[in-house]
């Protein structure tokens, strides 16, 4: 079983930076695809960026330029760094964990709790 807790969420004017924070816990091997996962209410999730077991990392065209992720094996936690942020930014953001290498695609399997992320203009 893997858990994961999120912290950072806040709020922030447009323009400004926020960093997101994961910690991990239980068994997440070499086969595992970490990543962050935003939703607004009433829209689709959109995953904002993945983290594979090598600590490579891929974010979406949408926030390419403004957000990067990186992991810390040693302290066993995720970041998501989110700079230049708009209103558009706005949602709940998961960390999540799924056992199939990012490169395979699928659905994540694991979630935090979520961290609220408001931008206002």
């Amino acid at each position: 079983q893997v858990y994961l807790a999120e912290s950072g969420g806040g709020s922030v004017q447009a323009g400004g930076s926020l960093r997101l924070s994961c910690l991990v816990s239980g068994y997440t091997g070499s086969s595992f695809c970490m990543g962050w996962v935003r939703q607004v209410d009433g829209k689709e999730r959109e995953v904002v960026a993945q983290i594979a077991s090598d600590g490579r990392s891929r974010v979406a065209d949408s926030v390419k330029g403004r957000f990067s992720a990186s992991q810390d094996n040693a302290k066993k936690s995720l970041f998501l760094q989110m700079d230049s942020l708009k209103p558009e930014d706005t949602a709940m953001y998961y960390c999540a964990a799924r056992a199939v290498p990012c490169g395979y695609g699928g659905t994540f399997n694991y979630w935090g709790q979520g961290a609220q992320v408001t931008v206002s203009a």
